[in-house]
Parts: C-alpha cells; sequence; structure tokens
C-alpha cells in the first residue's frame, strides 16, 4: 500500500498565497499573549528540543520558538547550518551529527520541532537515527505530497539548481510513510504555501494531525502551535496520547483530516 492522497494535492490559491503577510499579525499576538501562555502551558521537563527552519530561513525565523520552548523549561537549541537552501546528502550528515551530539549530550532523546522543509529533514533524521529521537513535531511541512503542491517549488530549483523531476522518487515515496516515534503533523487549511493535504499524516497509533487556523509563514508564531508542541512535549515518551480537543480547546482545533490509503 502506498499511504498518499488519492491525487497529488494542487497548491493553495494566489489569493492565499498572497496574503501570507498576516504571518507578522501572528508574530505579534504571540508576544502579546505570551504572559498567558507563560501561565497555563505546561513546564518543560529539561530534555533537549532540536527546531529546524524551513526553505531558505535560518536559525533567526526559530528565535521566537526557541525562546517560548526554554521559558517553559525545556532546552531548545539550534540547527546551526545556516540558511536552509535544500535537502542534500552532506546536510543530511551533518544534521545527524548535530543529532547525536545533542543526544550524547543529554544522556537522552531528543524531540525534533521542523517548521517546513525543517520538518520533512526532522521526519527523516527520526527515521535514520530512532534510538535518538523522542518525537517529531512538523509545521506545515509538506512530505505527504509532491514538491509541485507548493507554491515555492520554481523557487526550490533555481535556489537547489535541480529539477523537481530529478529528485529521487522513491524519497519522496518513502518520505510519505510515518517515522518510527510519535509523530505530530501540525497543519492549516489556509495555508498559502503549501498544501494542506500535503502536510497530513496517515492515521496510526503514534501519529496524528492537528488542525490549526493561519498562515505558512505564521505557524513559527502561532499561539495556538505553541499550545500543541508544549502539549506534546510535556507527554511521557512511553505514554503518547493523541492531542486531545476537549473543553476550550475544542473551540480552537478541529477533527483532524488523515489522507486515504490508496493502491500505489
Amino acid at each position: 500500500m502506498d499511504l498518499a492522497w488519492p491525487k497529488i494535492p494542487m497548491p493553495p490559491s494566489p489569493l492565499l498565497y498572497l496574503v501570507e503577510g498576516r504571518a507578522v499579525g501572528e508574530l505579534a499576538t504571540s508576544y502579546a499573549v505570551n504572559p498567558w501562555l507563560r501561565k497555563t502551558m505546561p513546564r518543560g521537563d529539561g530534555h533537549p528540543v532540536l527546531v529546524m527552519p524551513g526553505f531558505v530561513a535560518s536559525d533567526i525565523s526559530t528565535q521566537p520558538l526557541r525562546r517560548f520552548l526554554k521559558q517553559q523549561g525545556w532546552s531548545a537549541h539550534r540547527w546551526r547550518q545556516g540558511r536552509n537552501l535544500g535537502f542534500t546528502e552532506e546536510l543530511e550528515e551533518r544534521l545527524a551529527n548535530r543529532l547525536n551530539e545533542l543526544y550524547q549530550a543529554y544522556q537522552k532523546p531528543v524531540s525534533l520541532v521542523g517548521w517546513s522543509l525543517g520538518g520533512v529533514y526532522a521526519r527523516e533524521m527520526a527515521r535514520n537515527n530512532p534510538e535518538a529521537v523522542r518525537c517529531v513535531i512538523s509545521l506545515g511541512s509538506p512530505f505527504a505530497g509532491s514538491p509541485k503542491s507548493t507554491n515555492v517549488w520554481r523557487i526550490y530549483e533555481l535556489v537547489v539548481g535541480m529539477k523537481i523531476e530529478d529528485i529521487d522518487q522513491a524519497r519522496l515515496k518513502l518520505m510519505r510513510q510515518p517515522p518510527p516515534v510519535p509523530s505530530t503533523a501540525i497543519y492549516s487549511k489556509t495555508d498559502g504555501v503549501a498544501a494542506w493535504e500535503s502536510c497530513t499524516e496517515v492515521s496510526t497509533e503514534r501519529t496524528e494531525n492537528v488542525e490549526v487556523r493561519g498562515s505558512h509563514c505564521g505557524l513559527g508564531f502561532n499561539p495556538l502551535v505553541y499550545t500543541v508542541i508544549a502539549d506534546r512535549l510535556a507527554q511521557k515518551p512511553d505514554r503518547w496520547q493523541p492531542f486531545r480537543r476537549s473543553g476550550l480547546r475544542r473551540h480552537f482545533y478541529r477533527r483532524p483530516s488523515y489522507p486515504r490509503q490508496v493502491e500505489a
């Protein structure tokens, strides 16, 4: 079985892409509600969390998220790879070394949080080094579709110097498979960069999808996303349960969407 959507998702509409500037408002909102988040969100246990930026972004973009995680008690770390300029074998090796560095330093598995393309990397890191990874949380990461399910695939070709058609199709198919650790895929149906369907995980005992309202470029600043991340990181490694939408949460988080299973 090939676990994927029956058809390759189309990129988001041009209108959604044009209004990605709303991410500025999401950043402002995160700062405004930070005192409330500090008091109401779970406290961390100090375990390491590696945060990876999206395409063409750097550690600067993940600073607000890492600051939030640190204030709540987790040990949040940069990826230290400069700008995210696309997936290469060299980068894959460097990320494996970065993961092992944190794993050895803390003597405990590392949680991986990846924004957009950074989430695709996080899933592959967990697939290749499951003993070193506690869980994976992806933010608008298009791992389940085609690179052409995004509005930036032409920019990707320009930056990476490779045609989309030349990407290893077997590798793309493998990326759709759930990683061997608990995985939470956060997505938005108003994402203006990546088709939301391509950012969703198949349903298993240790995978889940959580829908939030917001832009793609604002996922790393969105208070609704921060709530999910804190909730997921606060779980005991051997007691993983899906994100609960009970109480007030049911007004902010819709029921998840999952791809159907289709024949390869």
